[in-house]
């Protein structure tokens, strides 16, 4: 976890939450909305992530909540399944992804980087779907559930130097709506898959919404792991 924080820099407090009776999986995530991910200031906050599973279908249940610096209290709790190609369906209510959860929970499937190879350099694609109401904000998503079709194109740039084992991954892709107000995005992502633990370690993820209307087409998300049960550093 040491040279994570060197790494964020590059791309361009841990949470008090316990973890939730039953999960195999505790991480949290550090993150900025239309800011760079931070422990405090205006945008930022903490991303608590449950996983429990896996479910009878493969899929495993991710649990998820925002702390927003200098709030009080947590978001609501988000609980969604997520299914090893990385396709995302939230049948609990509030049926819900926050814009920071929308950008994570689907690379946490277990397959979604199957494809990358051992040294790290390979190219693949990847499409699933979320269905869910992505919670209004400066994304410009409608608070309604949706399924939303996700395409993209991924790239492995090869090990970080200096980094251990930590690779860099690139992605674009596009976000349709299927329904409603068929509401489109492009996403460019830059990733720090840790092949090891098999989380990514940081995301930076620019949503730009077609067509552009103003400035604010744009979204930013950034997320920095800081804590995870199953590593031993």
């Amino acid at each position: 976890m040491k040279t994570i924080g060197l790494l964020l820099a590059a791309l361009v407090g841990l949470s008090g939450q316990a973890p939730a009776p039953g999960a195999v999986r505790h991480l949290v995530y550090e993150f900025g909305y239309n800011t760079k991910a931070a422990s405090a200031g205006q945008g930022t906050g903490t991303t608590t992530v449950d996983i429990s599973g896996p479910v009878a279908d493969g899929g495993v249940m991710v649990s998820a909540a925002d702390s927003w610096w200098n709030t009080v209290r947590p978001r609501a709790t988000n609980t969604c399944e997520v299914y090893p190609n990385g396709n995302v369906t939230c049948s609990q209510a509030p049926y819900a992804l926050s814009p920071v959860q929308l950008t994570l929970f689907p690379l946490l499937a277990r397959n979604f980087f199957k494809g990358l190879s051992a040294n790290g350099k390979s190219s693949w694609q990847r499409g699933y779907h979320v269905r869910a109401a992505i919670l209004p904000g400066a994304s410009g998503f409608a608070g309604q559930p949706y399924t939303w079709n996700c395409s993209y194109s991924l790239h492995g740039q090869g090990p970080i130097a200096n980094a251990g084992a930590l690779i860099l991954v690139t992605a674009q892709g596009t976000l349709a709506q299927q329904s409603g107000r068929y509401l489109k995005a492009t996403s460019k992502q830059r990733i720090v898959w840790d092949p090891v633990l098999k989380v990514p370690a940081i995301v930076n993820d620019v949503r730009t919404h077609i067509p552009m209307r103003s400035v604010y087409s744009n979204d930013s998300i950034e997320l920095k792991l800081i804590k995870d049960s199953k590593s031993k550093t």
